[in-house]
């Protein structure tokens, strides 16, 4: 009797399981994840933010959530740091200024936080805040960027030649109005909003 050879079976083995893994591994870094994981926060909120949809939504298996990260918690500890990091990196660099310009880049600090441009910023924001309500972590960590950005921006106050006093009320009025202002529908409240943003604007920062 001939000897015919063996077809493979279809099922996978497990070699090919592990080089499956291997390349979602490869494919998919820790960075990948928590991008990922920022972008939902932003549509779905904390709650939303499951590993199964993660995965799905990263296009692997939810087993290889788990080559990363220990659990969802590690996930969202390292989500809260991207965070932190990344909003402490844009404060240096909006508050950042050569003497004699400070008014100028309190104007600037304005319409960044103010723009309709950054609509996606604001959501992580708005749902980062959020999360803080319910969470003494994340809590911790948005206390920590206010104050931060708060600082920052007084500091900008001082050296335009206000009192500290005054630079701490100026600094969190600013603050107060750009946040208020991603919370409020006004668009048809004036022909101009340009302008009248701009009237707000020089309201807090004038001397």
């Amino acid at each position: 009797m001939e000897n015919k050879p063996v077809k493979p079976s279809p099922k996978s083995t497990p070699s090919r399981a592990r080089s499956r893994a291997s390349s979602e591994r490869t494919q998919l870094d820790p960075a990948r994840w928590v991008d990922t994981a920022i972008d939902l926060l932003a549509s779905e909120g904390v709650t939303g933010l499951r590993v199964e949809v993660l995965a799905k939504r990263c296009g692997v298996t939810k087993g290889s959530f788990y080559w990363h990260f220990k659990d969802r918690q590690a996930l969202l500890d390292a989500v809260l740091l991207r965070w932190q990091k990344g909003r402490i990196r844009d404060i240096e660099k909006t508050t950042s200024v050569s003497p004699g310009k400070e008014r100028d880049q309190l104007h600037f600090a304005i319409e960044v936080y103010g723009a309709v441009r950054n609509r996606k910023g604001m959501a992580i924001e708005l749902a980062v805040r959020d999360w803080a309500r319910h969470d003494a972590h994340a809590a911790r960590i948005v206390e920590a960027v206010d104050l931060y950005r708060l600082d920052c921006t007084r500091k900008l106050f001082v050296a335009a030649g206000m009192s500290d006093a005054e630079a701490k009320s100026r600094s969190l009025l600013l603050y107060a109005c750009v946040f208020g202002l991603s919370l409020m529908h006004y668009g048809h409240f004036d022909d101009n909003l340009a302008d009248l943003k701009q009237r707000i604007a020089d309201r807090i920062i004038g001397a």
